[in-house]
């Protein structure tokens, strides 16, 4: 359970992946996540996540250098969900996967995140992005609308425009 943002492009994967920024990765999405947003978004020919390490949580806040301040938000979800101890600590080892220290771009990785979107609207057309903490529950992100942003909403709302759960389409 981490944050995974997901990207539902007409694009290829390949194509997806030669725009990306150093340290920045997209693998196709599961089975089912590739299903439900190619329904929200059916102009999509790939549905993937971007991540950086094994998940998408970098993009969206910035890592604490102790790892127990970096975790608090993610153990509390767990523990509000009543996981057992074997569970929390194979999601905290997913999200602690990947080179240390991180990489990150000279500029962080909210304008990196930024740059890529702006460079894929103009590249691909309109592509929808959706945000999770996963997992979820299916049905309740699969009924929001997504709503649409410019791409110059989403350089001068910097980390604002990605909300949780709330499909965003980007033209």
């Amino acid at each position: 359970m981490c944050f995974f943002l997901n990207i539902a492009s007409p694009l290829t994967l390949s194509e997806i992946r030669s725009m990306l920024p150093s340290g920045l990765t997209a693998d196709l999405a599961p089975a089912a996540e590739r299903a439900r947003l190619s329904r929200l978004h059916p102009s999509a020919r790939t549905v993937a996540q971007l991540l950086v390490g094994a998940c998408s949580c970098d993009l969206v806040r910035a890592r604490q250098e102790s790892s127990l301040d970096d975790e608090r938000e993610h153990r509390g979800r767990y523990q509000r969900r009543k996981l057992p101890r074997s569970q929390i600590i194979r999601e905290l080892e997913r999200h602690r996967r990947g080179p240390v220290p991180r990489p990150e771009p000279a500029d962080g990785w909210r304008n990196a995140l930024a740059a890529f979107v702006a460079e894929h609207a103009r590249n691909a057309g309109p592509t929808l992005y959706l945000l999770e903490f996963l997992p979820h529950d299916h049905s309740a992100s699969s009924a929001a609308a997504p709503v649409r942003r410019s791409v110059a909403e989403v350089r001068a709302a910097g980390d604002t425009w990605l909300r949780e759960g709330q499909p965003v389409v980007v033209s």
